[in-house]
């Protein structure tokens, strides 16, 4: 059964597809089923920039498990380059 459960979110970035770099303007998270890996359902991330074309996409699909060590990772580095001074 589908969740039908999606954010969009603005953001700033690059992402490299199959035709090279492009900047980021926004994501897309679902939960819901993924289209490659051999799960039922799965954190869904599109990295997109819709003024470029369908090209300008990087996908992933993570196991929740992976989804929630990812978060942690990402939140210790932020963290580490707050105490620092790093940030912006």
């Amino acid at each position: 059964m589908c969740t039908m459960i999606v954010q969009q979110v603005e953001i700033e970035g690059s992402g490299k597809g199959a035709s090279g770099w492009f900047p980021v303007r926004q994501a897309n998270v679902s939960y819901d089923h993924p289209y490659h890996v051999p799960l039922e359902h799965a954190l869904n991330i599109d990295f997109v920039n819709e003024a470029q074309g369908p090209g300008a996409r990087v996908a992933v699909e993570l196991s929740v498990e992976a989804a929630r060590t990812l978060v942690d990772t990402i939140l210790a580095v932020l963290a580490e380059a707050d105490a620092g001074g790093h940030l912006q």
